[in-house]
């Protein structure tokens, strides 16, 4: 967990889009970006609930384990929480930025106050990862001589061919 009182202390402060005129002249991210401190600020609001919904059916689709890495954000241990983030999403670099993030509206404390700043989250861990080079390109342990071949090119395709 987060900080135990994280909810009661901290307001939800999402990070903003780049305002759309400016957007229209390039391609590049829409979102700006956040400070650490107020990423942890956001990560310590997870009250790690007895039943996160956030990662359940009506959350997140593939399960992630978000209150596991918004406390590991919360604690500046971001190596871990990529790694955590890599456990059951393959792709969070494109996942991350498309996903409607039914996760927040999932998300319990929303009940009562703004939820957690779950889309945000995912999004600085993996543009950190990248920045910091942790993540790479892995070789398979050894080579089957067998070929496979996967229908699509969307992210179940690419997650199929990644774990494969």
């Amino acid at each position: 967990m987060g900080k135990p009182t994280g909810f009661m202390e901290f307001e939800r402060e999402a990070v903003p889009y780049r305002d759309p005129i400016e957007r229209l002249n390039d391609y590049d991210e829409i979102n700006t970006t956040a400070d650490e401190g107020h990423l942890q600020t956001q990560g310590a609001r997870c009250m790690d609930c007895g039943v996160p919904f956030c990662q359940s059916a009506n959350g997140c689709p593939i399960d992630n384990l978000i209150p596991e890495w918004n406390n590991l954000v919360y604690q500046k241990r971001w190596k871990e929480a990529i790694d955590r983030l890599h456990k059951t999403n393959n792709f969070p670099e494109f996942t991350g930025r498309v996903c409607p993030a039914p996760c927040e509206g999932s998300c319990v404390l929303g009940i009562t106050n703004p939820p957690v700043t779950i889309k945000n989250l995912e999004n600085t861990i993996i543009n950190r990862a990248f920045d910091e080079g942790w993540v790479t390109s892995e070789a398979p342990g050894e080579r089957t001589g067998k070929k496979i071949a996967i229908v699509g090119s969307g992210p179940a395709g690419l997650a199929a061919a990644d774990q494969l």
